[in-house]
């Protein structure tokens, strides 16, 4: 795949990296006096010297004949020298941040380089919105290698979004400099029946000869993941048992294991490694989600390192997850993922591998960042006013929008439920029985079941699904996100209308982003004024803002981890068991839409 994200092509410096390892050039820099972490190898050579040129690396061994009068040497200092990280999967949006911003917070955590599907931005304003993401991406250092969304909307029939991708639209973005793939195809049902729109998504890319990456979230995994895999689908990154991580890995797709915020595999599924003695070369960390306050609190793919170690991951080996083999995926090792010649100098500093603290990032041949911090400014970008507005609803919202009607004549009603899990992506279904209050169905505390609406914003439709939700806690207050996975619609949950319709209008008033309330008091209020999804905020303010959330939370009863996150997957129809989008309940193993009320309980 032609490289678009390096300083200079090597076929323009080759000449130049020759003569530097010959020692009839100096180098632009060496770095001296560290360990350097061989991901070829697998080895860690001590008295290894890199000699880099017009950003590549023209030399590893002794570069004494390299350094010249205006050579930068950098003392290493006895640190560990290895490749700068990769995150083969990454939502920006769900950082909160602008590319701009999310690139500063990661940056000086060792990464040079992402992978980012921005189907959020895509699913509400389109590929115009993917272009401001690339368009604000352009002025970071970090190699942001796009890969189209493949899913507007996840499940077609089943939800309402602010734009659609087809076809035609994957083959034009395919031509694009900064797209370097299709991003997770979640229609695997569509894969799997051989739909032509799902097949022809996925043809364009490969005619494009890009990668695809995938979604399958599926617990089978012999002939419905030979399907998927057969289709051309290079890896996936929903994985949620070790056995998961293994079939795939065996069928030569790579296993994406994923520690995010909210959705924490990697302690469970590392199991697959550890536990076998099996060639990890399909194996990666992604982060998938992140919320700001992770990456202020603990940082990146240098944390997804640290808890990959606890693990019982080798270090070798988890760093080999994060570049080498995340290279290999994207079918770009010729230019990333390692330090040998030729390569872009993309290299990180490590103070140990068992924390990874990051003394130094490199890219490039360019400090960026060292001991923590940015060394670098940004020329500043800003999101157009369109992108700033919009939430777009056909009614307004008061109390009464937030009434449930019971079935007439009925005292108890028996109902379906979404149950979900702290720090998981799945869920599932449960029934329940609840009483009928003046005609109406009501939150019931008791049970911990709550009122749960997905408003369509994107097109004035008017359409609303209705049902419960259980797991959150919640004894009393309202929690409303326009992050609700992937059309985004507006996504309400509480015990009490009043609140309900509080948190909703907060909320349209701001442009968008998540808030909690309490008996008519705002606790907390994330705005995301950006597609209602991001803010251009620094990482550090973001932060700030969503520790007072999660403290909200917790006033109103919640305590799992990152409880937005969990929430922002009631929606997502392409994950099992039971969703609600804006046209209603959908039963995500057999893709069909089911009521709410199963029947009058006795």
């Amino acid at each position: 795949m032609l490289n678009h994200f390096c300083k200079k092509p090597l076929w323009e410096v080759s000449q130049k990296l020759v003569a530097v390892a010959g020692g009839r050039a100096a180098a632009d820099t060496v770095i001296r006096g560290g360990k350097l972490v061989n991901v070829c190898t697998a080895e860690i050579l001590e008295g290894q010297d890199v000699a880099i040129s017009e950003g590549r690396i023209a030399l590893v061994g002794d570069a004494s004949a390299c350094i010249g009068e205006g050579t930068e040497v950098i003392d290493a200092a006895g640190a560990y020298i290895a490749p700068g990280f990769l995150d083969g999967h990454i939502h920006i949006e769900s950082s909160m941040l602008s590319v701009g911003e999310y690139a500063k917070a990661v940056i000086p955590h060792g990464t040079i380089g992402i992978y980012p599907d921005p189907h959020e931005i895509c699913n509400v304003l389109g590929l115009d919105g993917v272009r401001c993401m690339i368009d604000d991406a352009g002025r970071t250092p970090l190699k942001t290698m796009f890969v189209t969304p493949s899913c507007v909307p996840a499940v077609p029939g089943f939800e309402d979004t602010g734009s659609h991708i087809g076809p035609e639209d994957i083959k034009e973005t395919m031509q694009w400099d900064e797209i370097v793939g299709l991003g997770e195809m979640m229609n695997f049902p569509g894969i799997l029946a051989g739909t032509d729109h799902a097949h022809q998504i996925v043809g364009e890319t490969l005619k494009a000869d890009k990668v695809v990456t995938g979604h399958y979230s599926l617990p089978e995994t012999d002939s419905g993941l030979n399907a998927y895999i057969a289709a051309g689908i290079r890896c996936c990154h929903e994985s949620t048992r070790p056995e998961d991580v293994i079939a795939k890995m065996r069928l030569g797709m790579y296993a994406q294991i994923r520690m995010g915020s909210a959705w924490q595999d990697l302690p469970v599924i590392a199991r697959a490694i550890t536990e076998r003695d099996v060639d990890t070369r399909f194996a990666c960390l992604i982060s998938d989600d992140t919320h700001p306050n992770t990456l202020v609190s603990k940082g990146h793919l240098d944390y997804i390192l640290t808890e990959a170690v606890k693990a019982g991951i080798d270090p070798i080996t988890a760093i080999q997850m994060v570049t080498i083999n995340t290279a290999q995926c994207y079918r770009m090792d010729q230019e990333l993922g390692s330090i040998i010649p030729g390569k872009c100098a993309d290299i990180v500093l490590l103070e140990d591998l068992e924390h990874f603290r990051v003394l130094r990032t490199l890219i490039d041949g360019d400090t960026v960042a060292k001991d923590g911090a940015m060394t670098t400014e940004l020329a500043p970008y800003t999101y157009p006013d369109w992108a700033r507005h919009s939430i777009h609803l056909k009614d307004a919202i008061t109390p009464d929008t937030f009434k449930v009607p019971a079935p007439a004549g009925a005292d108890r009603v028996r109902i379906r439920a979404i149950e979900v899990i702290p720090a998981r992506v799945g869920d599932t279904e449960v029934f329940a029985t609840l009483a009928v209050k003046d005609g109406q169905l009501e939150s019931d505390t008791d049970q911990d079941l709550l009122k749960t609406f997905v408003l369509e914003r994107h097109h004035e439709t008017g359409t609303m699904g209705v049902g419960f939700v259980k797991g959150f806690g919640i004894k009393n207050g309202a929690m409303a996100s326009t992050v609700a996975h992937d059309a985004h619609n507006l996504l309400v949950v509480g015990t009490n209308d009043a609140d309900m319709a509080l948190a909703a209008n907060t909320l349209v008033e701001c442009g968008g982003g998540m808030v909690a309330v309490q008996d008519g008091k705002v606790l907390g209020c994330a705005a995301l004024p950006i597609a209602g999804l991001m803010n251009d905020e620094p990482v550090a303010d973001m932060a700030a803002d969503v520790a007072v959330l999660e403290e909200a939370w917790k006033t109103i009863g919640c305590t799992m981890p990152s409880p937005f996150m969990t929430m922002a997957l009631i929606p997502l129809a392409c994950l099992p068991e039971l969703r609600l989008t804006n046209r209603g309940l959908v039963d995500c193993r057999t893709f069909s839409f089911v009521p709410l009320v199963v029947d009058d309980a006795e």
